[in-house]
C-alpha cells in the first residue's frame, strides 16, 4: 500500500467522486439520496480547490481512499466500503499527521462510527455545533490532536 500527493485529472476527479458516495452511503445513513446528490455536486469543487490530495492505492492504479488536508486540517477522508477495517483509514490519517502536521478536523456528530475512529486516534472535541457550514440541521464536532 502507498500514499502520495496525486495530480489532479478530470479521470481522478470522476474515481474519488464514486469513492466519495460509496463511502458516504456506507457511514452518513442520516442523509437521504437527495441530500447525497445535492452535496455530491460540489464534492468536484472540493476535491479541486483543497490544498493537499493524498490517495491510497493498494496496488498499481487501484485507489481505494482519499484524504484532503489544509492549513494543518484534516478536511476530508473516505474510503471505499470493501476498504474498511483494514488499517488503511489509521494509516492515510497517520500519514497526514506526520507530512502535512494534521492536528484537526471537522466531523459530522451523526457519524459515530467516524467520531470513534478519530477518538480512538487521538482526536478530542472541543466545539460543537448544532448546523452544519451550509445550515443544515447536522450537528457538527470540531476535534483536535491530543
Amino acid at each position: 500500500m502507498k500514499f502520495y500527493e496525486i495530480q489532479r485529472t478530470h479521470i481522478l476527479i470522476k474515481t474519488l467522486l464514486i469513492i466519495w458516495e460509496k463511502s458516504v452511503r456506507a457511514t452518513h445513513t442520516f442523509l437521504s439520496d437527495d441530500e447525497i446528490n445535492k452535496i455530491k455536486e460540489y464534492v468536484p469543487q472540493a476535491l479541486n480547490g483543497v490544498e493537499h490530495l493524498v490517495v491510497a492505492e493498494v496496488e498499481p492504479d487501484k485507489i481505494v481512499g482519499f484524504m484532503g488536508t489544509q492549513n494543518n486540517r484534516l478536511e476530508m477522508l473516505f474510503l471505499l466500503p470493501s476498504a474498511r477495517g483494514k488499517g488503511i483509514g489509521k494509516k492515510l490519517l497517520l500519514y497526514g499527521i506526520e507530512n502535512y502536521c494534521v492536528n484537526e478536523l471537522t466531523v459530522n456528530e451523526q457519524n459515530p462510527q467516524a467520531v470513534g475512529f478519530y477518538q480512538h486516534m487521538g482526536f478530542e472535541t472541543y466545539k460543537r455545533t448544532a448546523l452544519d457550514e451550509e445550515g443544515n440541521p447536522y450537528p457538527l464536532l470540531y476535534m483536535k490532536l491530543k
